[in-house]
């Protein structure tokens, strides 16, 4: 029996097993730095299979390195296991809570972890087995959902031996992600001003509700002299308690992305002085809490084509009548537009022609050509700092249906379901094969590496966080 073979038949022997892991995530959704149950769970695993299991890595309680074998080549597999708040939802092609405001894993990312479990415990089943030297980590990564786990877990240098790095993400294709992606700051500005009263004697208060709006007003006219690639999205999170009380505090909360990190930097300093001067305006004194920062994603050709080699070698999906049923009738809660728009987006990432009947089908099985197009996605993801760290590629699977929008109740019942575990079985699969081709093949490291530092071209990866930053 080849190694491929044996990689392949141990994920399908352990199929349940994964399921059941990933439901149980799926069941107990955390919100970003509160993983816990999910944390120990694959770390729990990781360990009593063998791995060497460092926990609490990076200042993050739950985040780990989980370690097999020794010596070069040292190839990372990421996980990602937080939820997102206020998408509590069950089983069900309806809008249905299991608690009223709760969290729910509406990025998919109880599929992420186990996925990329499965990887790594099929890949050390085989290097036990056929005495393949090298190192398999596998990377617990926390609160990507707030771009938090990996720059911290970067800042720590976690990531700085690795020789290659392999990720997958939930969506509603299969398919190789070679593009790149918005680099991102995420700070809060604190303003404190004096409070009064506000009909008595409102001329002694200083309203540092004036000050974050005055703000907001100068970021929204900023916006006409930046790049038109840039987003800047803001909350006031809070303003005051009562509208007859002049607040003496209130906080605005930014995002600011650019496609390069040298971007985000010249527009954040920008921000910072509309800050200082809606400051002096009101009166009012200020302090920036820095939240996160990440860069965007270095694309990595030769990993791209390696990880789409092993998925058309695996082959795509079969999915039965009854889930295709499930995925029509989730499709169905949509917003009108919501399917045409994921077909276009999806013939934006293809180098092929589709056909618009294709769009009747809500779940699509096949394996999808991709792009060599430098195609930006207009979210940002700390894996950009992974990437600019070691060579790095990621994949998608088809777990929801097409169009499903992201960050939704509908990509929870989606990962929750058959659906959802039978894209999380290929995208393992996909893991582990590339992670074997990279741990036996040193000619297909050697490229990966090889565009790595053409692409970086000399430039060091330097940590977005400030010397005192820290998670929240």
């Amino acid at each position: 029996m080849g190694t491929q073979q044996i990689v392949l038949e141990y994920l399908d022997d352990h199929d349940e097993k994964l399921s059941y892991l990933a439901r149980e995530i799926w069941e107990h959704p955390e919100i970003a730095l509160e993983e816990r149950f999910a944390c120990g769970l694959l770390a729990d695993e990781l360990e009593s299979a063998g791995f060497t299991v460092e926990r609490g890595v990076g200042q993050l309680p739950t985040a780990f390195v989980a370690s097999y074998g020794s010596g070069k080549p040292i190839i990372g597999i990421l996980g990602e296991y937080d939820a997102l708040p206020g998408l509590s939802q069950r089983l069900s092609a309806e809008r249905d809570p299991v608690e009223q405001g709760g969290p729910g894993h509406g990025c998919g990312h109880n599929l992420f972890g186990v996925a990329s479990l499965g990887a790594a415990l099929a890949l050390k089943e085989l290097m036990a087995k056929e005495g393949i030297p090298g190192t398999i980590r596998y990377y617990g990564c926390p609160a990507e959902e707030t771009l938090v786990g990996k720059t911290f877990m970067a800042k720590a240098g976690v990531f700085d031996d690795l020789d290659a790095a392999l990720a997958w993400h939930p969506g509603d294709i299969n398919a190789v992600w070679s593009g790149s992606s918005l680099a991102m700051n995420s700070f809060k500005i604190n303003f404190y001003g004096v409070s009064a009263h506000a009909a008595a004697d409102p001329y002694n208060g200083r309203s540092a509700l004036d000050a974050a709006q005055l703000m907001d007003i100068g970021v929204n006219y900023l916006r006409e002299h930046i790049i038109p690639e840039a987003r800047m999205h803001s909350v006031i999170t809070s303003g005051g308690q009562a509208p007859n009380v002049v607040p003496a505090y209130a906080q605005i909360w930014y995002f600011v992305r650019a496609p390069t990190r040298e971007q985000v930097d010249a527009i954040y300093a920008r921000v910072l002085d509309i800050a200082k001067g809606a400051a002096l305006m009101t009166g009012t004194t200020y302090d920036v809490d820095f939240v996160t920062g990440c860069y965007e994603l270095l694309p990595n050709l030769a990993l791209s084509r390696l990880m789409l080699e092993k998925m058309q070698e695996i082959g795509g999906l079969s999915f039965t009548e009854e889930e295709q049923e499930f995925a029509r009738k989730l499709q169905q809660t949509f917003a009108p537009g919501t399917v045409a728009q994921g077909f276009e987006q999806v013939k934006r990432l293809v180098s092929c022609e589709l056909d618009p009947a294709a769009m009747e089908r809500p779940l699509w099985g096949e394996v999808l050509p991709h792009t060599e197009e430098p195609i930006v996605m207009p979210g940002s993801t700390e894996v950009g700092d992974v990437s600019q760290i070691t060579p790095t590629a990621q994949v998608t699977t088809c777990c929801w249906p097409l169009g499903t929008p992201g960050h939704s109740w509908q990509v929870v019942a989606s990962s929750g379901s058959s659906i959802g575990f039978k894209g999380m079985l290929l995208a393992a699969k996909v893991l582990a094969l590339t992670g074997l081709e990279l741990l036996t093949r040193p000619d297909r490291l050697a490229e990966a590496r090889a565009e790595f530092e053409r692409r970086k071209n000399g430039r060091p990866y330097v940590s977005p966080l400030p010397e005192n930053a820290y998670p929240h």
